[in-house]
């Protein structure tokens, strides 16, 4: 038996003051999209914002049903709609905020493991990483190169 080490690494900005202004306008529009999520029954709304290499922006909210597994996070819901709607584009970096009635949210929160699944497929295949920036409400954004950073043991079509 072997022992595999796997690390990953990110880097924290302390507030949105120290984010480059094209990824701090691209968190702008993530928190407008926050503020239109359906989440009723979780009270944890999300918002995502993702940039494409033509210049496009397709945004995200989740979006929440009575039967749970019915509803959509953010990311899924703005990747999809890039894949559907751009599907020669790119994408060069997402943005994502979450916050919740119920708590502050000042700590990152990255994306749920389904959503980077979806975003691994399209990691692949692009042949390019993409950046992922997130955050809660408020405080610090933590910023991963590639999606293989959050999910370095990842499923994709190689195995099938």
């Amino acid at each position: 038996m072997k022992e595999i080490k796997i690390e990953s690494t990110l880097y924290v900005f302390e507030n949105l003051g120290e984010l480059p202004n094209d990824v701090f306008k691209l968190m702008e529009k993530a928190v407008a999209a926050r503020k239109k999520a359906y989440a009723p029954y979780s009270n944890f709304n999300v918002g995502a914002a993702i940039l494409l290499d033509n210049g496009e922006v397709v945004l995200g909210s989740n979006q929440e049903n009575a039967s749970y597994p019915s509803g959509l996070c953010a990311e899924r819901t703005a990747i999809y709609y890039a894949g559907s709607q751009f599907p020669n584009a790119k994408i060069v970096r997402m943005a994502i905020t979450a916050g919740s009635k119920n708590n502050k949210t000042s700590k990152p929160i990255p994306p749920c493991g389904a959503c980077r699944q979806a975003i691994a497929e399209y990691e692949i295949k692009q042949h390019t990483p993409i950046e992922i920036y997130f955050m809660g409400e408020t405080g610090a954004i933590a910023k991963s190169n590639s999606l293989a950073n959050l999910l370095p043991l990842g499923f994709d079509k190689n195995v099938l």
